[in-house]
């Protein structure tokens, strides 16, 4: 799923190609990814985008006349731009946004169908997409400490939970775990405030710094390779690679559908951990099927 630096940078680019413009139209191709009845869809026909905003991992087109476009892209959905009237493609095609100079294109590489559509009139609509996880990037230590000091559960599960933090995933909360040298496992009610302010300070800056990655790698142009596994990562997707710190091979805990990379040298004080013994402990706090983690992140 792409998370807060992918998003954000979806976000600038989505500004310069069609900030100002006026949407033609919008083409639903797939009956599964508008969620939405009234206003209907064609409502945003000829409306100006007067700008794009983030909630959580949710990108808005604010149109005039205080209607908006909430997308959600989950795991496999992807914007693409591309010559104005270009087809959308079939099978993973899900939608078109139809501009005068170039459409954007959104498509989802899965059967499952979990990207979606919301056509909502007002602001206040908007709420029930906020799932009220703090916004990281300018957050003090003070609120990110009682954030995470709200419910007790593992850091990886904190990190990435929308209701505590806004924007985080699995493939960031693999990086920022690593920079901080803690363990994924590692109880929220054993951090002390120094522990957690230190932790902050990993989250902004690997958040910060794959957000200035992928700047860079755009330029002037749009996303077209957005994905959750980078060759530059420490962690994430490196499994029995040598950690880039300590050049230990990084560790994998698979439980159910999910994994968690870590390094044991750097984080974890030199133990592997092994799936059967976290059983225990992850039972309440990290969910059982993948379909209940998305769940948890479409909250």
């Amino acid at each position: 799923m792409p998370e807060l630096p992918d998003v954000q940078v979806y976000i600038e680019r989505l500004t310069a190609h069609c900030a100002g413009k006026t949407l033609d139209k919008l083409r639903i191709v797939s009956p599964f990814v508008l969620r939405t009845f009234d206003p209907p869809s064609t409502e945003v026909h000829g409306k100006r985008v007067e700008g794009f905003s983030r909630l959580g991992k949710r990108i808005i087109f604010e149109l005039e006349d205080e209607l908006f476009i909430v997308v959600h892209l989950m795991i496999a959905g992807r914007l693409r731009w591309r010559k104005a009237g270009a087809a959308v493609p079939r099978g993973r095609g899900l939608a078109g946004f139809d501009f005068a100079d170039g459409t954007l294109v959104f498509t989802e590489a899965s059967k499952k169908k979990r990207a979606s559509i919301h056509v909502v009139r007002g602001r206040d609509a908007l709420e029930p997409f906020d799932r009220g996880g703090l916004e990281v990037m300018g957050a003090d230590p003070a609120a990110f400490v009682a954030a995470m000091r709200r419910e007790n559960h593992t850091l990886k599960r904190a990190l990435t939970d929308p209701r505590i933090l806004s924007g985080i995933g699995n493939a960031y909360s693999d990086e920022i775990l690593l920079h901080a040298r803690l363990s994924p496992f590692k109880q929220t009610r054993h951090m002390s405030d120094e522990e957690l302010t230190n932790l902050l300070h990993s989250v902004q800056a690997v958040l910060e710094e794959w957000t200035e990655r992928h700047r860079a790698a755009v330029g002037d142009g749009f996303p077209d390779k957005v994905t959750a596994f980078h060759d530059d990562m420490a962690v994430h997707g490196k499994y029995k690679q040598p950690c880039p710190v300590c050049g230990s091979p990084v560790q994998r805990i698979v439980y159910a559908e999910n994994e968690a990379n870590y390094c044991a040298t750097c984080q974890t004080e030199g133990k592997v951990l092994a799936d059967r013994a976290l059983s225990r402990l992850l039972k309440d706090n990290w969910p059982r099927t993948l379909d209940e983690l998305e769940a948890l992140k479409d909250r």
